[in-house]
């Protein structure tokens, strides 16, 4: 069955206010819609850990430094909420931009040091725009626990410092990247790829794969990373805007494989930026 459509967080809100006084544990998944398997495995979850389950999908323009990106970003409500019936969360709440941001609307929430780099750094006031978001959608669920993707996991560790500095009363949790046949992780902008940029964009997380594995063998981080962006750059990535090694935990730059880490990546292929990341454990 498909889900309900709920518009108003006033709806939203009385809906999730009767299920918390019948003791029922809520769990929420924010997405920008045109969903895919990647979205699909944590609504699963979140439906096998809870017992309602709220799917929420705004394109929320706060996120969006570049317009063009914004006006591209592809909307398809109808074969989202399609795909949701195999699953059958509760309700897919789909407010308009008018609902999230009434007039006069005036407050960011911004989490620093964190977001200093990375996609930060090439994306100005990017996640102000997610955490501002996710803030309004924490408290209009009033959802125990939120799943996300560990493809984007700076933003994952980003929702996270917002939710405990916050003091929001609600459990974030990552879920693993799923991932294409061929390795590519599933994203709404694989859709904006053409055939060729499809076929070439592989080399993205091939090439994170091969350096995280010499790494964890002793290979030595920098001169394995900037091996790897040479590979990029001749695969055919119009630009690599970033490949760092990171601590797991808090995203700081490391040179020694001391602690469990991420490799992170950002390129753009066919003007299409993707960002990819894997775990980098010493010793492995």
């Amino acid at each position: 069955m498909k889900p309900e459509i709920v518009r108003s967080r006033a709806d939203l809100r009385a809906q999730a206010t009767a299920w918390r006084k019948d003791g029922l544990r809520i769990g929420a998944v924010p997405t920008m819609g045109a969903l895919h398997e990647g979205h699909l495995s944590l609504v699963r979850r979140a439906a096998a850990e809870c017992d309602r389950v709220i799917v929420t999908l705004f394109v929320n323009p706060k996120q969006f430094n570049d317009q063009n990106d914004l006006q591209k970003y592809p909307r398809t409500e109808e074969d989202d909420r399609t795909l949701l019936e195999e699953i059958g969360p509760d309700i897919l709440y789909a407010p308009d931009v008018k609902e999230i941001y009434p007039a006069g609307f005036a407050t960011t929430i911004s989490v620093s040091g964190i977001t200093d780099s990375l996609c930060g750094s090439f994306r100005p006031g990017h996640f102000d725009g997610v955490a501002t978001v996710v803030c309004k959608l924490f408290l209009q669920t009033g959802a125990d626990c939120a799943y996300f993707g560990e493809k984007d996991y700076q933003q994952l560790q980003v929702v996270r410092r917002m939710a405990s500095d916050l003091d929001i009363p609600i459990d974030v949790i990552g879920c693993p990247t799923i991932r294409e046949a061929d390795g590519l992780a599933m994203s709404s902008r694989n859709r904006l790829l053409s055939p060729e940029g499809r076929e070439k964009a592989v080399a993205l997380p091939r090439a994170l794969v091969q350096t995280a594995e010499a790494i964890s063998r002793g290979a030595n981080p920098q001169d394995s990373i900037e091996a790897a962006i040479g590979l990029l750059e001749t695969s055919g990535f119009a630009s690599v805007e970033y490949l760092e090694l990171r601590g797991a935990d808090d995203l700081a730059p490391i040179t020694t494989l001391d602690r469990p880490a991420r490799l992170l990546a950002a390129a753009k292929m066919d003007d299409v930026r993707l960002i990819d990341n894997v775990p980098v454990l010493p010793g492995t």
